[in-house]
């Protein structure tokens, strides 16, 4: 087979603001979440942002395994903008729609300066048991 590519990585972050309709969350840049360009990946931007919008759906739930009503995410539309090398990133997500079987969250990346990195919209349903 000859030699295969090893790759890993570490992505982490904090929820530093909850409230029942807006979530943010904060994510380091580090090492882990860099692509070999340079820029964070845009799968751990994407990520980062789909995480942070469950949250906010899942409101004061704590998520646990299997557990009923997880906000499975159906559809993830994201437009990547810009990107950065360092520091960190702001997720902030806020509702479209709060619905009793759909809710649709956007969620704002956005970097040094408050600079737009993705705009990311999803579409979540409540897992069932």
């Amino acid at each position: 087979m000859g030699d295969l590519l090893k790759i890993e990585g570490k992505i982490e972050f904090d929820v530093v603001e909850q409230a029942p309709e807006r979530v943010v969350s904060e994510m380091p840049i580090q090492p882990g979440v860099l692509n070999p360009y340079g820029v964070v990946n845009a799968g751990a931007i994407l990520w980062f942002a789909d995480v942070t919008a469950s949250i906010l759906v899942l409101g004061s739930s704590r998520p646990t395994e299997g557990m009923a009503g997880f906000p499975l995410a159906i559809t993830l539309n994201a437009n990547f903008i810009s990107n950065q090398k360092e520091g960190k990133f702001k997720a902030v997500a806020t509702f479209v729609k709060k619905g009793k079987k759909v809710n649709i969250v956007r969620t704002m990346v956005l970097g040094k300066n408050d600079r737009l990195i993705a705009d990311v919209t999803t579409n979540h349903v409540p897992a069932k048991s």
